[in-house]
Protein backbone atom coordinates (compact mmCIF):
# COMPACT_ATOMS: atom_id res chain seq x y z
CA UNK A 1 0.00 0.00 0.00
CA UNK A 2 1.09 3.54 -0.69
CA UNK A 3 2.09 5.64 2.32
CA UNK A 4 -0.14 8.72 2.49
CA UNK A 5 0.73 10.24 5.89
CA UNK A 6 3.95 10.25 7.91
CA UNK A 7 4.21 11.49 11.48
CA UNK A 8 7.64 12.75 12.49
CA UNK A 9 8.75 13.26 16.09
CA UNK A 10 11.75 15.58 15.78
CA UNK A 11 14.73 15.73 18.13
CA UNK A 12 18.35 16.88 18.13
CA UNK A 13 19.95 13.62 17.02
CA UNK A 14 17.30 10.95 16.37
CA UNK A 15 13.93 11.26 14.62
CA UNK A 16 11.04 8.81 14.98
CA UNK A 17 8.86 8.35 11.88
CA UNK A 18 5.49 6.62 11.65
CA UNK A 19 3.87 6.04 8.24
CA UNK A 20 0.33 4.90 7.43
CA UNK A 21 -1.63 4.19 4.25
CA UNK A 22 -4.96 5.63 3.15
CA UNK A 23 -6.89 3.33 5.52
CA UNK A 24 -4.70 4.28 8.46
CA UNK A 25 -2.82 0.97 8.60
CA UNK A 26 0.78 1.26 9.77
CA UNK A 27 3.37 0.73 7.04
CA UNK A 28 6.52 1.52 8.99
CA UNK A 29 7.70 2.83 12.37
CA UNK A 30 11.41 3.40 12.73
CA UNK A 31 14.13 5.68 14.02
CA UNK A 32 16.27 7.87 11.79
CA UNK A 33 19.47 9.67 12.57
CA UNK A 34 19.44 13.31 11.52
CA UNK A 35 21.90 12.51 8.72
CA UNK A 36 19.43 9.93 7.33
CA UNK A 37 16.30 12.09 7.25
CA UNK A 38 16.76 13.76 3.86
CA UNK A 39 17.80 10.51 2.18
CA UNK A 40 14.76 8.70 3.64
CA UNK A 41 12.23 11.29 2.47
CA UNK A 42 13.92 11.63 -0.93
CA UNK A 43 13.21 7.95 -1.60
CA UNK A 44 9.66 8.20 -0.22
CA UNK A 45 6.88 9.07 -2.66
CA UNK A 46 5.30 12.52 -2.08
CA UNK A 47 2.88 12.37 0.85
CA UNK A 48 1.66 14.35 3.85
CA UNK A 49 4.39 14.80 6.46
CA UNK A 50 3.20 16.01 9.87
CA UNK A 51 5.33 17.39 12.69
CA UNK A 52 4.77 19.26 15.93
CA UNK A 53 5.34 23.01 15.62
CA UNK A 54 8.35 23.16 17.91
CA UNK A 55 12.12 23.67 17.72
CA UNK A 56 13.56 23.32 14.18
CA UNK A 57 10.16 22.29 12.75
CA UNK A 58 10.00 25.24 10.33
CA UNK A 59 13.48 24.38 9.04
CA UNK A 60 12.50 20.78 8.37
CA UNK A 61 9.21 21.90 6.86
CA UNK A 62 11.11 23.90 4.25
CA UNK A 63 13.56 21.07 3.55
CA UNK A 64 10.86 18.42 3.14
CA UNK A 65 8.58 20.70 1.11
CA UNK A 66 11.45 21.13 -1.36
CA UNK A 67 11.37 17.34 -1.84
CA UNK A 68 7.72 17.48 -2.94
CA UNK A 69 6.03 16.50 0.32
CA UNK A 70 3.08 18.36 1.82
CA UNK A 71 4.26 19.37 5.28
CA UNK A 72 1.76 20.12 8.05
CA UNK A 73 2.77 21.55 11.42
CA UNK A 74 0.53 20.92 14.42
CA UNK A 75 0.56 22.72 17.77
CA UNK A 76 1.79 20.28 20.47
CA UNK A 77 -1.35 20.69 22.60
CA UNK A 78 -3.44 19.34 19.72
CA UNK A 79 -1.28 16.21 19.46
CA UNK A 80 -1.28 15.24 23.13
CA UNK A 81 -4.87 13.83 23.20
CA UNK A 82 -3.91 11.26 20.55
CA UNK A 83 -1.04 9.71 22.53
CA UNK A 84 -2.39 6.23 23.30
CA UNK A 85 0.16 4.92 25.80
CA UNK A 86 2.96 6.26 27.94
CA UNK A 87 4.94 9.05 26.37
CA UNK A 88 7.84 7.95 24.17
CA UNK A 89 9.13 8.86 20.73
CA UNK A 90 7.25 6.06 18.93
CA UNK A 91 3.95 6.93 20.63
CA UNK A 92 4.46 10.62 19.86
CA UNK A 93 5.12 9.96 16.16
CA UNK A 94 2.00 7.77 15.94
CA UNK A 95 -0.05 10.46 17.69
CA UNK A 96 1.21 13.14 15.28
CA UNK A 97 0.24 10.92 12.35
CA UNK A 98 -3.23 10.34 13.79
CA UNK A 99 -3.77 14.02 14.56
CA UNK A 100 -2.79 15.04 11.02
CA UNK A 101 -5.52 12.80 9.58
CA UNK A 102 -8.33 14.50 11.54
CA UNK A 103 -10.61 16.51 9.21
CA UNK A 104 -11.04 19.37 11.69
CA UNK A 105 -7.38 19.67 12.72
CA UNK A 106 -5.82 23.14 12.67
CA UNK A 107 -2.31 23.57 11.34
CA UNK A 108 0.51 26.10 11.72
CA UNK A 109 1.75 27.79 8.57
CA UNK A 110 5.50 27.14 8.02
CA UNK A 111 7.64 30.26 8.23
CA UNK A 112 10.18 31.38 5.66
CA UNK A 113 13.86 31.88 6.45
CA UNK A 114 13.35 35.64 6.38
CA UNK A 115 10.44 35.52 8.81
CA UNK A 116 12.40 33.36 11.23
CA UNK A 117 15.39 35.69 10.96
CA UNK A 118 13.26 38.74 11.82
CA UNK A 119 11.82 36.99 14.87
CA UNK A 120 15.36 36.02 15.87
CA UNK A 121 16.27 39.73 15.84
CA UNK A 122 13.26 40.44 18.04
CA UNK A 123 14.29 37.69 20.46
CA UNK A 124 17.87 38.99 20.65
CA UNK A 125 16.68 42.55 21.25
CA UNK A 126 14.25 41.43 23.93
CA UNK A 127 16.99 39.38 25.60
CA UNK A 128 19.41 42.30 25.58
CA UNK A 129 16.83 44.60 27.16
CA UNK A 130 15.96 42.04 29.84
CA UNK A 131 19.63 41.60 30.67
CA UNK A 132 20.10 45.38 30.86
CA UNK A 133 17.08 45.83 33.13
CA UNK A 134 18.21 42.95 35.35
CA UNK A 135 21.65 44.53 35.63
CA UNK A 136 20.15 47.90 36.55
CA UNK A 137 17.94 46.33 39.25
CA UNK A 138 20.94 44.45 40.62
CA UNK A 139 22.94 47.65 40.90
CA UNK A 140 20.06 49.42 42.67
CA UNK A 141 19.78 46.57 45.18
CA UNK A 142 23.51 46.40 45.88
CA UNK A 143 23.86 50.15 46.38
CA UNK A 144 20.87 50.22 48.70
CA UNK A 145 22.90 48.00 51.06
CA UNK A 146 25.31 50.94 51.37
CA UNK A 147 22.54 53.45 52.01
CA UNK A 148 22.49 54.78 48.44
CA UNK A 149 18.97 54.75 46.99
CA UNK A 150 18.32 55.11 43.27
CA UNK A 151 14.79 55.75 42.00
CA UNK A 152 13.10 53.20 39.77
CA UNK A 153 13.70 53.49 36.06
CA UNK A 154 16.61 52.77 33.77
CA UNK A 155 17.10 56.51 33.18
CA UNK A 156 17.78 57.15 36.87
CA UNK A 157 20.35 54.34 36.97
CA UNK A 158 22.15 55.71 33.89
CA UNK A 159 22.35 59.14 35.50
CA UNK A 160 23.26 58.17 39.07
CA UNK A 161 25.91 55.43 38.65
CA UNK A 162 28.63 57.75 37.23
CA UNK A 163 27.87 60.27 40.00
CA UNK A 164 28.08 57.60 42.70
CA UNK A 165 31.36 56.22 41.36
CA UNK A 166 32.92 59.71 41.33
CA UNK A 167 31.50 60.77 44.72
CA UNK A 168 34.31 60.52 47.27
CA UNK A 169 31.93 61.31 50.10
CA UNK A 170 30.22 57.92 50.18
CA UNK A 171 31.57 54.82 51.92
CA UNK A 172 32.17 52.70 48.82
CA UNK A 173 35.61 51.02 48.72
CA UNK A 174 37.80 51.67 45.70
CA UNK A 175 37.59 48.12 44.34
CA UNK A 176 33.77 48.27 44.44
CA UNK A 177 33.85 51.53 42.49
CA UNK A 178 35.87 49.76 39.79
CA UNK A 179 33.33 46.93 39.70
CA UNK A 180 30.41 49.36 39.51
CA UNK A 181 32.05 51.19 36.62
CA UNK A 182 32.54 47.90 34.78
CA UNK A 183 28.87 47.00 35.32
CA UNK A 184 27.85 50.44 34.08
CA UNK A 185 29.95 49.97 30.96
CA UNK A 186 28.29 46.59 30.44
CA UNK A 187 24.87 48.24 30.69
CA UNK A 188 25.86 50.76 28.03
CA UNK A 189 27.02 47.92 25.77
CA UNK A 190 23.64 46.21 26.17
CA UNK A 191 21.91 49.50 25.34
CA UNK A 192 24.03 49.85 22.21
CA UNK A 193 23.42 46.22 21.20
CA UNK A 194 19.64 46.56 21.62
CA UNK A 195 19.67 49.79 19.56
CA UNK A 196 21.67 48.08 16.80
CA UNK A 197 19.21 45.18 16.66
CA UNK A 198 16.28 47.58 16.54
CA UNK A 199 17.94 49.39 13.66
CA UNK A 200 18.20 46.11 11.73
CA UNK A 201 14.50 45.46 12.39
CA UNK A 202 13.68 48.92 11.05
CA UNK A 203 15.73 48.26 7.91
CA UNK A 204 13.71 45.11 7.23
CA UNK A 205 10.52 47.06 7.92
CA UNK A 206 11.42 49.61 5.24
CA UNK A 207 11.73 46.77 2.71
CA UNK A 208 8.49 44.98 3.67
CA UNK A 209 5.31 46.45 2.15
CA UNK A 210 3.02 44.43 4.44
CA UNK A 211 4.77 45.65 7.57
CA UNK A 212 4.66 49.27 6.37
CA UNK A 213 0.94 48.93 5.62
CA UNK A 214 -0.13 47.76 9.06
CA UNK A 215 2.18 50.23 10.80
CA UNK A 216 -0.36 52.90 9.79
CA UNK A 217 -2.84 51.42 12.25
CA UNK A 218 -3.02 53.56 15.39
CA UNK A 219 -1.37 51.59 18.18
CA UNK A 220 0.88 49.57 15.87
CA UNK A 221 4.53 50.61 15.61
CA UNK A 222 7.55 49.26 13.77
CA UNK A 223 8.26 46.55 16.34
CA UNK A 224 4.70 45.25 16.55
CA UNK A 225 4.22 45.49 12.75
CA UNK A 226 7.34 43.49 11.94
CA UNK A 227 6.60 40.94 14.69
CA UNK A 228 3.03 40.57 13.40
CA UNK A 229 4.04 39.95 9.80
CA UNK A 230 6.92 37.63 10.70
CA UNK A 231 4.90 35.64 13.23
CA UNK A 232 1.72 35.24 11.21
CA UNK A 233 3.33 33.96 8.05
CA UNK A 234 0.40 33.62 5.64
CA UNK A 235 -2.75 35.60 6.52
CA UNK A 236 -4.74 33.19 4.35
CA UNK A 237 -4.14 30.47 6.94
CA UNK A 238 -6.80 32.15 9.12
CA UNK A 239 -10.45 31.98 8.14
CA UNK A 240 -11.30 35.32 9.72
CA UNK A 241 -9.97 38.14 11.86
CA UNK A 242 -11.48 36.46 14.89
CA UNK A 243 -9.32 33.39 14.25
CA UNK A 244 -6.27 35.65 14.05
CA UNK A 245 -7.17 37.22 17.41
CA UNK A 246 -7.58 33.76 18.90
CA UNK A 247 -4.13 32.85 17.58
CA UNK A 248 -2.65 35.85 19.40
CA UNK A 249 -4.52 34.84 22.56
CA UNK A 250 -6.36 38.12 22.94
CA UNK A 251 -9.95 36.83 22.88
CA UNK A 252 -11.97 35.76 25.96
CA UNK A 253 -11.34 32.32 27.37
CA UNK A 254 -14.54 30.30 27.41
CA UNK A 255 -15.86 27.93 30.07
CA UNK A 256 -19.38 27.15 28.88
CA UNK A 257 -21.60 24.17 29.57
CA UNK A 258 -25.28 23.22 29.56
CA UNK A 259 -26.15 25.96 27.10
CA UNK A 260 -24.87 28.64 29.47
CA UNK A 261 -22.12 30.81 27.96
CA UNK A 262 -19.42 31.93 30.40
CA UNK A 263 -16.61 34.14 29.12
CA UNK A 264 -13.53 34.80 31.24
CA UNK A 265 -10.44 36.97 30.73
CA UNK A 266 -8.31 36.73 27.61
CA UNK A 267 -6.97 33.25 26.87
CA UNK A 268 -3.29 34.36 26.72
CA UNK A 269 -2.57 31.59 24.25
CA UNK A 270 -0.32 32.02 21.26
CA UNK A 271 2.57 34.45 20.99
CA UNK A 272 3.10 36.25 24.32
CA UNK A 273 5.70 38.63 22.86
CA UNK A 274 3.44 39.83 20.04
CA UNK A 275 0.47 40.17 22.38
CA UNK A 276 2.55 42.30 24.76
CA UNK A 277 3.66 44.64 21.96
CA UNK A 278 0.09 45.10 20.71
CA UNK A 279 -1.33 45.83 24.16
CA UNK A 280 1.44 48.32 24.96
CA UNK A 281 0.74 50.00 21.61
CA UNK A 282 -2.95 50.24 22.50
CA UNK A 283 -2.05 51.80 25.86
CA UNK A 284 -0.07 54.49 24.05
CA UNK A 285 -3.15 55.33 21.97
CA UNK A 286 -5.28 55.63 25.11
CA UNK A 287 -2.68 57.90 26.74
CA UNK A 288 -2.63 60.08 23.63
CA UNK A 289 -6.43 60.37 23.62
CA UNK A 290 -6.41 61.37 27.29
CA UNK A 291 -3.85 64.11 26.62
CA UNK A 292 -5.89 65.44 23.70
CA UNK A 293 -9.04 65.56 25.82
CA UNK A 294 -7.18 67.35 28.63
CA UNK A 295 -5.90 69.94 26.16
CA UNK A 296 -9.50 70.79 25.23
CA UNK A 297 -9.89 68.89 21.97
CA UNK A 298 -13.49 68.27 20.90
CA UNK A 299 -14.26 64.50 20.78
CA UNK A 300 -16.35 65.19 17.67
CA UNK A 301 -13.12 65.96 15.81
CA UNK A 302 -11.77 62.46 16.47
CA UNK A 303 -12.07 59.78 13.81
CA UNK A 304 -14.47 56.84 14.05
CA UNK A 305 -11.87 54.50 15.54
CA UNK A 306 -10.84 57.00 18.23
CA UNK A 307 -14.47 57.67 19.20
CA UNK A 308 -14.97 53.92 19.58
CA UNK A 309 -11.98 53.75 21.96
CA UNK A 310 -13.37 56.68 23.98
CA UNK A 311 -16.71 54.92 24.26
CA UNK A 312 -15.04 51.77 25.60
CA UNK A 313 -12.98 53.84 28.04
CA UNK A 314 -16.14 55.42 29.46
CA UNK A 315 -17.74 52.03 30.06
CA UNK A 316 -14.81 49.87 31.13
CA UNK A 317 -11.45 49.86 32.90
CA UNK A 318 -8.53 51.41 30.89
CA UNK A 319 -6.78 48.03 30.80
CA UNK A 320 -9.89 46.44 29.31
CA UNK A 321 -10.03 49.23 26.73
CA UNK A 322 -6.38 48.63 25.84
CA UNK A 323 -6.98 44.91 25.28
CA UNK A 324 -10.12 45.67 23.26
CA UNK A 325 -8.18 48.04 21.00
CA UNK A 326 -5.35 45.52 20.61
CA UNK A 327 -7.93 42.91 19.62
CA UNK A 328 -9.39 45.31 17.07
CA UNK A 329 -5.90 46.04 15.71
CA UNK A 330 -5.17 42.34 15.22
CA UNK A 331 -8.37 41.90 13.23
CA UNK A 332 -7.76 45.07 11.22
CA UNK A 333 -4.21 44.00 10.37
CA UNK A 334 -5.45 40.56 9.31
CA UNK A 335 -8.07 42.09 7.01
CA UNK A 336 -5.49 44.40 5.45
CA UNK A 337 -3.09 41.51 4.74
CA UNK A 338 -5.80 39.06 3.62
CA UNK A 339 -7.59 41.46 1.26
CA UNK A 340 -4.76 43.83 0.33
CA UNK A 341 -6.56 46.86 1.75
CA UNK A 342 -5.09 50.10 3.10
CA UNK A 343 -5.83 51.31 6.63
CA UNK A 344 -8.94 53.50 6.89
CA UNK A 345 -9.67 54.94 10.38
CA UNK A 346 -13.30 55.66 9.40
CA UNK A 347 -13.90 52.34 7.63
CA UNK A 348 -17.35 50.82 8.10
CA UNK A 349 -17.52 47.03 7.84
CA UNK A 350 -20.35 45.55 5.77
CA UNK A 351 -21.33 41.91 6.11
CA UNK A 352 -21.41 39.78 2.93
CA UNK A 353 -25.19 39.39 3.24
CA UNK A 354 -25.69 43.18 3.47
CA UNK A 355 -23.33 43.69 0.54
CA UNK A 356 -25.37 41.26 -1.58
CA UNK A 357 -28.63 42.99 -0.68
CA UNK A 358 -27.14 46.37 -1.59
CA UNK A 359 -25.96 44.98 -4.91
CA UNK A 360 -29.44 43.55 -5.56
Amino acid sequence: MKVTTVGVDTAKNVFQVHGVDEQGHRQFARQLKVSQVIEFFTRLAPCVVAMEACGSSHYWARRLSALGHEVKLIAPQFVKPYVKTNKNDAADAAAICTAARQPDMRFVAPKSVEQQAVMALHALRSGAMKARNALACRLRGLLLEFGIAIAKGIGHVRKRIPEIVEDAGNDLPGFLRVALQAEYDQMKLLDSHAASLEQQIQQWHRQCAASQAIERISGVGVLSATAYVASMGDAGAFASGRHASSWVGIVPKQNSTGGKTRLLGISKRGDKYLRTLLIHGARSVISSLKRRLQSGKDPASFNKRERWVLDVMQRRNPNVAAVALANKNVRTAWAMLAYGRAFEPDHVSISPRARMSMAG
